[in-house]
């Protein structure tokens, strides 16, 4: 054991995602262009944010839309062996408007397209733990609930 008290404790990095619907009831996912898989939108929290600015600044971005952030859906303890420590949190974007979809631009240096997708083929769209999350986080959507998962398993 060390006599450094902080090298004991977790040092995660934290990320913010949204989850965006359609009338149908669709999720959005986004292909960014330095992932091999779907994901949605969202990113890193940086210094001095809080994980719902993170969310609001990453769709911004992404998106180049402003919608209104609503709740948090998911809070995940996600470590993962490349990355490390990691917390994730994934805030309701609702359902968005006809005039927020024409308005979408995908940031070029980020994402290559989106689509929106039924929650039901979401484990064959994504890689397992994210897409675990995102069945949790529409659950959670639709039963007024937030979860805590780790591992996007609920605990």
């Amino acid at each position: 054991m060390t006599d450094d008290p902080a090298a004991t404790f977790a040092h995660a990095r934290a990320a913010a995602g949204v989850l965006f619907f359609n009338d149908q009831d669709h999720i959005m996912l986004v292909e960014p262009s330095y992932k091999d898989y779907r994901d949605i939108p969202g990113g890193y929290v940086e210094r001095g944010e809080t994980p719902y600015q993170a969310a609001k600044r990453e769709v911004a971005e992404e998106l180049c839309i402003r919608p209104e952030i609503g709740r948090l859906l998911v809070a995940d303890w996600a470590p993962n062996p490349a990355e490390g420590d990691k917390v994730l949190f994934l805030f309701d974007g609702g359902v968005l408007t006809t005039e927020q979809l024409d308005a979408l631009r995908l940031e070029p240096g980020e994402l290559v397209g989106c689509q929106f997708h039924d929650i039901a083929q979401i484990h064959d769209l994504t890689i397992p733990r994210l897409a675990r999350r995102l069945l949790h986080a529409h659950a959670a959507r639709s039963d007024g609930s937030t979860r805590y998962l780790e591992h996007g398993e609920r605990i």
